[in-house]
């Protein structure tokens, strides 16, 4: 943790630069200070949400990488295990972009950007006590695989701690599971995002395990009015279909806000959206008509 210079909040390490964070605690600015969009009343003092890798390195099989146990939107997911720090032996997961290989680190700066803003945002949602449980979010790091990987050799990729009985509670298109009370949370989460940040972002496509005192979630999406974000931010037009799917409940505040006024732009679907790869509904249509590869950073 360490306390901003501009807005005297004090933030989790993702919340800042390399450069900034390494000025040391009231010398630093966050992210949002240095680009103007930290949210008002946003002090995250009593929590860090972030579940962090803990380690500096690990070790994954080439047949795992060839065999993907996950096959998402646009990326793929392998397992790996821990060698060092105190996670080691544990498992955790490599994400990687389907469309191409990334020898650049900057490539992931917009996912990096995304988890910074929805960590944020679930820090919020914990200080305000809305639940008695927590919620946390993964919090990957850029690796590179070295020299001793073969063809992956120089490759970023993303990692993060691996997250146990999977599943997903609602999509950036507005489909939702609430068949639970923790899925009803997450509608409820969704809603807050839009609120606290004065209907700028929605913290959407929330998907995760649930353990005994917590929910982890991992990969959300960033809905934003300027379309700031990587391909899954939808922008406003996604904002404005995700709110005509949203009902309420029991975890959601009467003075939230909401859109003035809401059209259903996109057919609700439970995979991850992209942005150029997805077809609107007509808006006249009725409503009931959905061996080893070592890696480091």
């Amino acid at each position: 943790m360490c306390i901003c210079f501009s807005c005297k909040n004090i933030l989790p390490r993702t919340s800042y630069s390399v450069d900034e964070f390494s000025k040391g605690s009231g010398v630093g600015r966050c992210n949002d200070c240095i680009s103007g969009k930290r949210i008002e009343n946003a002090s995250v003092a009593e929590f860090d949400s972030g579940r962090y890798n803990i380690s500096r390195n690990g070790v994954t099989s080439y047949f795992e990488l060839g065999q993907p146990f996950s096959n998402g939107s646009y990326r793929w997911v392998a397992l790996a295990t821990y060698t060092s720090g105190p996670r080691e032996g544990q498992s955790f997961v490599v994400k990687w972009f389907k469309a191409r290989f990334v020898y650049e680190p900057h490539h992931y700066n917009l996912d990096i950007k995304a988890v910074h803003k929805a960590l944020e945002i679930v820090n919020l949602f914990n200080n305000h006590k809305i639940i008695n449980k927590t919620i946390r979010l993964n919090v990957p790091g850029v690796w590179i695989f070295t020299t001793a990987s073969g063809l992956w050799a120089g490759r970023y990729v993303l990692c993060e701690p691996f997250i146990k009985n999977y599943q997903k509670f609602n999509s950036s298109t507005g489909w939702t599971d609430t068949s639970s009370t923790w899925g009803e949370v997450m509608q409820a989460l969704s809603h807050f995002s839009y609120h606290i940040t004065d209907g700028q972002f929605v913290l959407c496509d929330l998907q995760g395990g649930i353990y005994r005192h917590q929910a982890i979630l991992s990969d959300p999406v960033i809905l934003s009015q300027n379309i700031e974000y990587e391909v899954t931010d939808l922008g406003p037009r996604g904002i404005t279909s995700f709110f005509s799917h949203h009902r309420c409940n029991a975890f959601c505040r009467l003075d939230w806000k909401m859109p003035a006024g809401t059209a259903r732009i996109f057919d609700p679907a439970p995979g991850t959206a992209l942005r150029g790869y997805i077809v609107p509904t007509r808006q006249s249509r009725p409503m009931d008509t959905p061996y080893y590869s070592p890696l480091r950073y």
